[in-house]
């Protein structure tokens, strides 16, 4: 693609978007930000980019939900990156309308705007582990930090795309339906799009919280000597993921090839990159010196005891492999926080952002 393409990333102020973005900017790539600034650090990361790249991101502070500002968005792109997004099942349990109406109602803005578009841009759209439902089906044994499925073949593998969608949660029915929204708009429309379903992603630029971005929460309750609160037994495991990995896997698809389009692949760390909660918080605590004080709830709906993904589809079509190990994925993100840029991360939902907004 050349770099006179233009990069439309919705949630762009995020984590996730705000890594991608500053990658696409490096290259000399033009880039559109679409975000409502609503999740804690997004104005940070937005002043971040524009500080770091002299303002040469445009800017639209909108919601995805504003059908207007989407398709004016949309109409200069070149390929698409949604990333804007409800993100936490707890969440959805409180609000389930307004889950659906970011989630499911604000992709399909997105894909209409696309269908009208007179470029029809490439669209990669961000789904999650969550569409799979809790797994309960998974035999699993309990050992004495994890759980571990009793299939050896499932363990060495992880979960494939070929698993069943049970969504579990509003959550995961607004995810789900979006998911599907996109994959079957490609294939009814002749439009590029293409599903990642991820699993638990880490990296510079990740506030986390208790409800989501449980690494970064963990790193970030860790640092401040703050206590933690583990819901369910923290034998839980997941297959995580360096944000730095994640954005090599997307600029893959910039321009989505025949065999990737209209297909959902799952994505993350894999099998050789698992832990479970007990575990990150001993990697954690040996590596930032600080023991936290913990206290045990109950398990949280739509919790998945054992999710490890099976990116193997992927990285046949593409060779993407992960590079960065958990450990040292840990260690950038304790690097990160106690640098300036992770300072007076709490700005307040009132405060302006230092930029002009375009």
């Amino acid at each position: 693609m050349s770099h006179q393409s233009r990069i439309l990333i919705t949630g762009g102020a995020g984590f996730i978007g705000t890594n991608l973005a500053a990658s696409y900017l490096r290259d000399g790539y033009r880039v559109t930000l679409l975000d409502n600034l609503s999740r804690p650090g997004a104005i940070r990361n937005l002043e971040w980019l524009q500080g770091q790249f002299h303002g040469s991101a445009r800017f639209i502070q909108a919601d995805v939900t504003d059908g207007r500002a989407v398709r004016d968005a949309v109409m200069d792109a070149d390929s698409i990156y949604h990333f804007a997004a409800q993100v936490a099942v707890t969440t959805s349990l409180v609000d389930p309308l307004g889950d659906h109406r970011v989630n499911a109602e604000g992709t399909l803005n997105v894909l209409e705007a696309i269908r009208s578009s007179p470029h029809k841009p490439a669209l990669v759209y961000t789904s999650t582990n969550k569409v799979y439902g809790s797994l309960n089906e998974i035999r699993l044994s309990k050992r004495s930090s994890r759980y571990e499925p009793d299939d050896q073949e499932l363990a060495a593998s992880g979960i494939s795309e070929q698993q069943r969608l049970d969504f579990h949660s509003p959550y995961g029915c607004s995810k789900g339906s979006a998911d599907q929204y996109v994959i079957d708009y490609g294939r009814c429309f002749n439009l590029s799009t293409v599903v990642f379903r991820m699993s638990c992603i880490c990296g510079p630029h990740q506030q986390g919280t208790e409800d989501q971005g449980w690494v970064a929460h963990f790193i970030r309750r860790i640092l401040a000597s703050e206590p933690i609160t583990i819901y369910g037994d923290g034998r839980q495991v997941r297959d995580v993921l360096y944000v730095g990995d994640l954005v090599r896997a997307f600029r893959l698809l910039e321009r989505p090839s025949a065999a990737v389009q209209h297909c959902a692949f799952n994505i993350g760390g894999g099998p050789q990159q698992t832990i479970s909660v007990l575990e990150l918080l001993d990697v954690v605590c040996s590596l930032a010196q600080h023991q936290p004080v913990i206290s045990f709830a109950s398990a949280r709906v739509g919790d998945q005891l054992w999710y490890v993904s099976d990116h193997s589809r992927y990285t046949k079509l593409t060779g993407w492999q992960p590079a960065i190990t958990i450990t040292e994925s840990v260690r950038h993100m304790i690097s990160w926080l106690t640098s300036e840029a992770a300072q007076d991360v709490h700005e307040t939902a009132e405060r302006e952002p230092e930029c002009a907004l375009l």
